[in-house]
């Protein structure tokens, strides 16, 4: 995203210089000098220029005391942190990182690595080993998220049916198992279990009979029962183990791409208790998906396994390079989609993709995939449970319904993320929040209660959509393929016919589904257990859909000889219409409404399908369900859940078109103390701490004395905190009055105390601009370059800083927002 930009212009001074030669691949604003040259490379600031500190020393003395502080020492930001205190080059929680830095501080350890390969055969085994370690790290990734996603389909599915009965035969076979495995087996019906003898239901387990009112109110108790103590289970395990692993995560994963430190949501007890956690809430009967957690499932091993190579492991912004492939995997196994998937890193997560992290994630997604398919956790050599296998053709005069579903798709997220976020809100600012437990157990207890009597609401949010977005043959003996065909029509499949009382039937019941679903996943997305929305948002759309392919479907039967539907009919019995095929543009409509993506949804659909002829349907509804959500309101459900959250996140889709300067944002401003600083050789110990004491500053500027405030570079508190404690405990010497250096070039007093060097710690390349900078290009340069702050200067003099936190807060501020909100650094 930003390492192509690291070439172009420089907003500094009056004039611009040459970078140093040693920040190789980063920005430098400091005053420089020209090769050959003894002066500042602009003109020479006056003590005139900027208010006059009551400095004694002359230009030229600030200038040689500048001149000795850069010269001389090799070493710098980019230095590799072998021979550095531990943690050093590291960020606390909740804070951002550096981008700049770490890329140097990564091409550093390169050109380290390929100097060394000259020393012999070890050495270039070692870089071979570098060179590959992205390659087997991605594919060790892939692996581990292929298998998490085949056991959690398989846990999913077996805990799912186990509301409604068990296989004494084999009490670890789901129901479909247990009826097509079963030796008498009465019944050739996929969907009829009535003839399985193998399959107890608890009503005939406790003695009910078929189809009796006992045996439908047992049932009715056990599924009860069983929802609540699934969802009592997710709920503890989340609370007590892993409090990260609850929601969908792709919010927070989002921002982690973007460069923020939430240490423990990757997590080894997270990935745990996530896949746990979701295999438990599905079976609970909720409104709720466990296609979403997946990519957080998957990046929770991509941060796992990233720590057995340090080139990952040690710098956050290679290990994001990781972590956006991780992604791409989570979207491969929840959909079987590889392509789409690496689509959605691309336009829906990551923050950087370069385009080797564009071939690590496709290959990344391809290992899950197969590794998926290998397990076959379905049962029907397919990566997910609603694929289809029809392409019956599609006519021009569809697209105004496709359009329609669309349109409908984009108000459905509109409502969806404007109540979901109310009621988040809500939860966040009263006393509910303080009771996540009895939230989640009144959640399950009133779905499972008002699900059961619907068989539509009843069943798997997964099987729902794999039922409405399949076609009806003359031997499917439910409801909603309840049509008076005729006994000499030719491919049943194919052709479309009158509808009997079943399928009027079944639209009162989707009726009823949709209206319920479109409320309670309001109120279920966000509990405190795993919860996706990819599935109860698609859940919905394939209602919307199903029910507008069938009105349409009988329009046009009723309607064969009109000319409008000449090119659908090929005589008045011989009709064309799919309403399975609404089905799955109307799922493609709602979750596009929701999370607003285009380009990686219609793959995602597409691989889902299998039919090219379905592109143009699928596009024209994920478009019109864009725009339709974009006229309503801009944000997707991840990032409203973003900014709830108060996450530093900056969104490069939207434009900043204020016409403020980089003066009206930066700090500090005209009441506030001034700036702390750190002096380059003059401050002590003791006086180092005490500032670090008294301020919660994540870094200090070094300049060269308070009173000229000439720019040397930037040091990070932490890093300012571990070098002074772990050099009082390794060099003798250091007291609380000896003197701080961040200069090549250090005075010799044998009187007294031994001297402290942190120049290895110091950035002497950090980011500057004037204070006439107009804000636009500022809130561009964190974009794109990923900046965590920049320094303001006015002719070469250090004026203030403005970090990340405050650009967002800026931001906020001009849209009449809270700037508060914004919690984290």
């Amino acid at each position: 995203m930003f390492i192509h930009k690291l070439g172009t212009k420089v907003f500094s001074g009056k004039r611009h210089a040459a970078a140093d030669s040693r920040a190789a691949g980063s920005y430098s604003k400091l005053p420089v000098m020209e090769k050959n040259s003894d002066r500042f490379d602009y003109t020479r600031a006056k003590v005139s220029d900027v208010e006059d500190n009551g400095s004694d020393e002359s230009d030229d003395e600030l200038f040689d005391r500048y001149k000795d502080g850069r010269q001389s020492g090799s070493s710098n930001i980019m230095e590799t942190l072998d021979d550095l205190p531990p943690g050093i080059g590291q960020y606390d929680d909740f804070h951002t990182i550096d981008w700049l830095r770490d890329v140097a501080r990564d091409r550093m350890r390169h050109r380290h690595i390929v100097k060394k390969r000259q020393e012999g055969c070890w050495e270039q085994v070692k870089g071979a080993h570098d060179a590959w370690s992205g390659w087997v790290c991605v594919l060790l990734v892939g692996v581990a998220a292929g298998t998490c996603a085949g056991l959690i389909d398989i846990g999913t599915s077996w805990m799912s049916d186990l509301k409604e009965g068990v296989c004494l035969e084999a009490f670890w076979f789901n129901r479909e198992q247990c009826c097509w495995s079963g030796p008498s087996l009465n019944s050739t019906s996929f969907n009829d279990y009535d003839g399985c003898d193998q399959w107890y239901s608890w009503g005939r387990m406790m003695g009910g009979g078929p189809g009796g009112a006992g045996s439908y109110i047992i049932g009715y108790i056990f599924y009860i029962l069983w929802a609540l103590l699934f969802g009592v289970l997710a709920a503890l395990m989340v609370r007590m183990f892993a409090p990260y692993a609850c929601g969908s995560g792709i919010p927070e994963i989002k921002t982690i791409l973007s460069g923020f430190i939430i240490r423990g949501y990757l997590g080894k007890w997270t990935l745990l208790i996530k896949s746990l956690g979701m295999m438990l809430s599905v079976a609970a009967g909720l409104s709720l998906g466990k296609e979403g957690p997946f990519v957080h499932v998957a990046c929770c091993c991509g941060n796992i396994f990233s720590y057995l190579f340090p080139k990952y492991g040690r710098n956050e912004a290679k290990k994001r390079e990781i972590l956006s492939a991780a992604a791409a995997a989570g979207v491969s196994v929840a959909f079987g989609a590889p392509i789409g998937g690496v689509l959605f890193s691309l336009e829906e997560v990551s923050y950087y993709f370069p385009l080797k992290t564009l071939w690590r994630s496709f290959f990344c997604a391809l290992i899950a995939a197969f590794v998926l398919r290998s397990i076959n956790p379905f049962g029907n050599d397919h990566l997910v449970m609603f694929s289809i296998d029809y392409n019956e053709p599609w006519s021009l005069q569809e697209l105004i319904p496709f359009i329609l579903i669309g349109a409908l798709g984009g108000c459905f997220g509109k409502f969806f993320i404007k109540f979901n976020i109310m009621w988040c809100r809500y939860r966040k600012n009263s006393r509910l929040g303080n009771y996540p437990i009895f939230e989640v157990v009144g959640i399950v207890f009133i779905t499972a209660l008002l699900s059961y009597p619907n068989p539509y609401t009843r069943m798997n949010s997964s099987e729902l959509i794999r039922l409405l977005v399949s076609r009806c043959g003359p031997e499917d003996d439910v409801e909603l393929c309840d049509y008076a065909r005729k006994a000499n029509m030719t491919d049943p499949y194919k052709w479309s016919a009158l509808s009997s009382s079943g399928v009027g039937s079944a639209v009162w019941k989707l009726t009823l589904a949709l209206i319920f679903k479109m409320i309670i996943t309001i109120f279920t997305f966000g509990i405190k257990i795993p919860s996706g929305l990819f599935i109860p948002s698609m859940a919905v759309g394939a209602i919307i859909g199903r029910i507008i392919g069938i009105g349409v479907e009988q329009l046009v039967v009723t309607n064969s000889g009109s000319v409008f539907f000449s090119n659908i009919c090929e005589s008045p019995d011989k009709c064309i219409i799919t309403p399975g095929l609404y089905a799955m543009v109307g799922a493609a409509a709602a979750l596009g409404g929701v999370t607003r993506m285009t380009v990686s949804l219609v793959v995602i659909m597409f691989e889902l399908t299998g039919g090219l002829e379905y592109i143009v349907p699928m596009m024209a509804a994920a478009m019109t369900s864009k725009w339709v959500g974009d006229a309503l309101g801009r944000e997707s459900i991840y990032d409203a859940h973003i900014s709830l959250n108060g996450y530093p996140y900056l969104d490069h889709k939207e434009e900043f078109t204020h016409t403020t300067i980089a003066a009206d944002v930066m700090r500090p401003r005209r009441n506030d103390p001034p700036l702390a600083v750190i002096t380059q050789d003059s401050m002590t110990v003791d006086e180092t701490e005490s500032l670090l004491r008294n301020t919660e500053h994540n870094g200090f500027p070094v300049v060269v004395s308070k009173e000229s405030q000439y720019l040397v570079g930037f040091v990070l508190r932490r890093d300012l905190n571990l070098a002074i404690a772990n050099a009082r405990k390794t060099s003798e010497g250091i007291v609380s009055n000896s003197v701080i250096y961040f200069t090549g070039h250090v005075p010799v007093n044998p009187n007294g105390p031994a001297p402290l060097k942190l120049r290895k710690i110091l950035d002497m390349a950090p980011v500057t601009i004037t204070d006439q900078t107009p804000m636009e290009t500022v809130v561009e340069m964190f974009r794109k370059l990923g900046l965590r702050q920049t320094l303001v200067t006015h002719n070469g003099r250090l004026l203030g800083i403005i970090t990340k936190k405050d650009v967002l807060r800026h931001i906020a501020q001009l849209r009449n927002q809270d700037p508060e909100s914004i919690l984290f650094n």
